[in-house]
């Protein structure tokens, strides 16, 4: 493991103002010392899974690429919604794509998860459908401390596209650092 521990978001919203993706592009600018984060490439770019494609013209670049930057890192972020109670599509689609390479990129790599919602409860419903999810895959996901988001649209300033809300950056900035020791401990 390096010396600085690099960790990617993968970002579960394709919206261009999404509050979430504000929630990730913030976390670089309050990681802790000794810890590198950076986003990976949208989710957008990934067709539906489909049995036939994965045979016929093997995985897509853009799966390739997604599980080359999380296989390299120490550590995962994924920041996300919360939709009709559990996860987006778009970010259950690209977990099935990547849970079928043979190298399987999630297995053994701890995860964190951090949810966002305009509601009161921050997207709880959602953490915990990811989390069954990821047991499958073999993911070290974090269980405290946990953040989930709630009323964000009032914690962002939507011109910056940045957390502006101290309490939130408090907690998220505390999270990162209970993740970058969780990372150390799960690697070591």
């Amino acid at each position: 493991m390096s010396e600085t521990l690099k960790v990617v978001t993968l970002l579960g919203s394709l919206r261009k103002g999404s509050f979430n993706a504000m929630v990730a592009r913030t976390l670089p600018g309050i990681a802790p010392a000794g810890m590198a984060i950076s986003a990976l490439p949208s989710i957008g770019e990934i067709p539906l899974y489909d049995a036939d494609i994965q045979q016929e013209e093997g995985f897509p670049q853009s799966v390739e690429a997604i599980a080359e930057q999380i296989r390299q890192a120490d550590g995962v972020v994924i920041v996300t919604p919360e939709y009709n109670y559990s996860v987006p599509g778009g970010l259950k689609n690209a977990i099935d794509w990547l849970s079928r390479l043979p190298e399987q990129p999630l297995a053994g790599k701890p995860v964190l998860i951090q949810t966002s919602s305009m509601g009161a409860i921050g997207g709880a419903r959602c953490q915990y459908h990811l989390r069954q999810i990821l047991v499958f895959l073999d993911a070290m996901v974090m269980n405290k401390p946990e953040f989930m988001g709630g009323v964000i649209q009032n914690k962002v300033d939507p011109q910056t596209g940045e957390v502006v809300d101290q309490s939130t950056l408090d907690h998220l900035s505390g999270q990162l650092t209970a993740f970058g020791d969780y990372i150390k401990r799960v690697k070591a």
